[in-house]
């Protein structure tokens, strides 16, 4: 399942791109990011406060990386970072999001271990989309979260934002439902960013939704694309 969404995440960041250099283009193209009312991209990117020259770092790219390329402009940067665990469970991850960059000028893809990413320095922003809670399970080792958060704090320039869309889980589960249903706790990210150093700025309920009792599996076709997703905002203080 996880290997089909990645994939699926290659695919559209390739679309967003140059779909002619796909080498095996999806028969149905995926829908554009931009349009599909299940990402809200267009909101994400103004709570985020994308802007034309930003540099900017997108931890595990997926359906909204090609959007963030375009919303920093020929004067920004986007760097696609992209963990070597990925390959354990799709070794086409990388090769399709090189595919889907091309010659994009404004984009660089790092690699590396989780524990080892090298980030620029002088960003500003950071965004993780559903994959904050990976940190912690088996998928990523799990990782060495507070060395890594630590290490976007160090990245972002002074003012820099950490934003960080995910699954939420019952309140008061921590870290428990991470490597099950796959979603964490909002109070648990508040207090890993709150240890980084990281001072809250603010929180869009554009993607919550109430019906979801944060009890079925994000990939459960019952809640599937309606999961009630949390997206907070962190500020490195000036």
């Amino acid at each position: 399942m996880r290997r089909q969404l990645f994939a699926a995440a290659a695919l559209v960041l390739a679309a967003s791109f140059a779909p002619p250099l796909m080498a095996q283009p999806p028969a149905a193209p995926p829908q554009d990011p931009m349009t599909d009312p299940t990402l809200k991209a267009a909101e994400v990117m103004a709570f985020i406060g994308v802007k034309a020259g930003n540099k900017i770092a997108d931890i595990v790219p997926g359906r909204l990386t090609g959007v963030e390329a375009q919303a920093v402009g020929a004067s920004g940067k986007l760097y696609a970072v992209m963990p070597d665990e990925i390959a354990k469970v799709n070794a086409r991850a990388l090769p399709q999001l090189q595919a889907g960059v091309g010659n994009a000028s404004n984009v660089q893809i790092i690699t590396g271990p989780v524990n080892a990413i090298a980030l620029p320095s002088g960003l500003d922003s950071v965004f993780i989309r559903q994959n904050y809670h990976d940190l912690y399970d088996k998928f990523f080792g799990p990782a060495d979260v507070p060395a890594f958060n630590k290490k976007v704090f160090a990245a972002l320039k002074p003012g820099g934002v950490f934003v960080i869309l995910d699954h939420a889980a019952p309140d008061g589960s921590g870290i428990a439902s991470t490597d099950t249903t796959h979603r964490i706790d909002p109070a648990r990210v508040k207090a890993d960013m709150a240890a980084a150093g990281f001072v809250f700025d603010s929180e869009s309920k554009i993607l919550a939704n109430p019906a979801d009792d944060h009890s079925k599996m994000v990939f459960d076709p019952a809640i599937r694309g309606k999961t009630d997703q949390f997206l907070y905002k962190f500020r490195k203080p000036r």
